[in-house]
């Protein structure tokens, strides 16, 4: 998670209503309409479906309400306004009690392609159609119910089960690879990468090598593990998840498949 950020979530009025200008909604449009042709026959189909469910608007970005709607009434979830940049308690609680961040600000044209903090982009479009999924809606609450409880160190290693899960998942799907992480199906360059390049890894999933395994945040991933399904969530939800930490904990890391992250020089 990023320390600092240029943006600041918006303030929505006594209403509810946040108040996005003409740019802030041709953004959304600009970015909704690239990725909807990007993920045709990419996506899993438990995520297009979800699309559907949610009807999200393509000329403007949608009000909470109008996602919470649809979300309240397949799983029991919300979404909730937070600011651009939460802390780990924050993020765990808000997903122990079936709420997910969205962060009220959206990226502006200069870092159309990529930005590290997620916006209200990559947390709608990216991961609020398979919310509307009882297996990845499950999952998301045990996981946020775990972090709650767990340890700095140990929500370090769940950190990375989020990620290769949540984030950057893919399965499989009439034999075929799919994507459902949310931070693949939120990025243009990673839909294509994460199932059509050579460079990457692609393990079937184990729970304690994802554990035991690093990435880095602002790099396309070298490393992918794969589902046999999205029901195999619900599978994962009920494994001893604290268990598998200590094992991975006793194990140590895999050696990162990426170089170090370069330091920026001081002024």
């Amino acid at each position: 998670m990023t320390k600092t950020t240029q943006y600041v979530s918006r303030q929505a009025d006594e209403k509810g209503v946040i108040h996005w200008t003409d740019e802030e909604n041709a953004v959304w449009s600009d970015l909704v309409a690239r990725q909807l042709d990007i993920i045709q026959g990419r996506a899993c189909d438990q995520f297009m479906h979800g699309l559907e469910l949610l009807n999200l608007p393509q000329d403007r970005i949608p009000q909470l309400h109008e996602v919470n709607e649809v979300l309240e009434r397949e799983t029991g979830w919300q979404v909730a306004k937070v600011p651009a940049l939460i802390n780990f308690d924050e993020f765990f609680r808000l997903l122990a009690n079936k709420q997910f961040p969205v962060a009220t600000f959206i990226r502006t044209r200069e870092e159309f392609d990529y930005l590290q903090e997620p916006d209200i982009f990559h947390e709608i479009f990216g991961h609020c159609p398979l919310l509307t999924n009882p297996a990845f809606a499950h999952f998301t609450h045990t996981y946020g119910k775990l972090g709650y409880a767990a340890s700095k160190q140990d929500r370090v290693y769940l950190a990375r089960l989020y990620w290769f899960t949540i984030e950057f998942g893919l399965l499989r799907q009439q034999n075929e690879l799919r994507i459902y992480g949310g931070g693949i199906l939120s990025s243009p360059g990673e839909t294509i990468y994460a199932l059509e390049s050579d460079k990457p890894e692609r393990h079937r999933m184990e729970p304690v090598e994802a554990l035991r395994t690093p990435y880095r945040i602002d790099i396309m991933q070298p490393v992918y593990y794969i589902l046999d399904g999205l029901d195999d969530l619900f599978e994962l939800a009920e494994l001893d998840l604290m268990a598998l930490v200590e094992k991975a904990k006793a194990l140590g890391l895999h050696d990162p498949k990426f170089p170090p992250k370069p330091q920026k020089m001081a002024s």
